[in-house]
């Protein structure tokens, strides 16, 4: 397998393991963590994308000014503009929609009964990710209704000129990225 550097970017849908990935690649690489949904939510679910799209770039360029980082979440074009000229691979996390589907309701399920605090003071809202009608507020919504569209965005990203220096891998199952996360853990601690 090809080194992987220090400078990753792991990237998916909602539910597709970005964080519990990105996490053990920050372990292995002894890299710095960066969760894009702790630098975007504030409390009270207010996103710094929607409302402060300018901090909410800065937060990521001063997450990311080191050598050694992996940055999980999406935020695509504010990653493109932020770390995207120095990044070195992209882990894509291209799960079948059904895996995404049965994660959303597991996760959701256990995170509003246990009252986990999710970034800042945010606590999981469990029925509101069901509500359809609401559009991008909707968890749900935004697992369905991006799915495809989120494919067609990272399929052009891998064609596109700018980013040919970025080594893209594309993992399309749970099994792939356990495997993945292995070798790459195994690579490290064999160093």
């Amino acid at each position: 397998m090809q080194s992987i550097g220090r400078r990753v970017h792991v990237i998916g849908n909602s539910n597709s393991g970005k964080s519990t990935l990105a996490q053990r690649l920050a372990r292995a690489l002894d890299a710095d963590f960066v969760e894009l949904d702790a630098l975007n939510w504030l409390p009270g679910w207010v996103g710094l994308n929607e409302t402060d799209p300018d901090e909410l770039q800065r937060r990521i360029r001063e997450a990311t000014q080191g050598d050694a980082w992996i940055v999980a979440g999406s935020y695509s074009s504010q990653c493109q503009r932020a770390f995207w000229p120095r990044l070195e691979t992209v882990v894509w996390l291209d799960l079948p929609l059904r895996v995404l589907l049965a994660r959303f309701f597991q996760r959701s399920w256990r995170r509003w009964r246990t009252r986990e605090v999710l970034w800042g003071t945010n606590i999981e809202r469990f029925w509101p990710q069901f509500a359809l009608w609401r559009g991008s507020d909707s968890l749900l919504y935004w697992i369905l209704f991006h799915h495809h569209r989120k494919r067609r965005d990272r399929l052009r990203n891998m064609r596109d000129p700018r980013w040919s220096h970025i080594h893209f891998v594309r993992l399309t199952s749970a099994s792939e990225v356990e495997a993945f996360a292995r070798t790459v853990e195994e690579s490290a601690a064999s160093r």
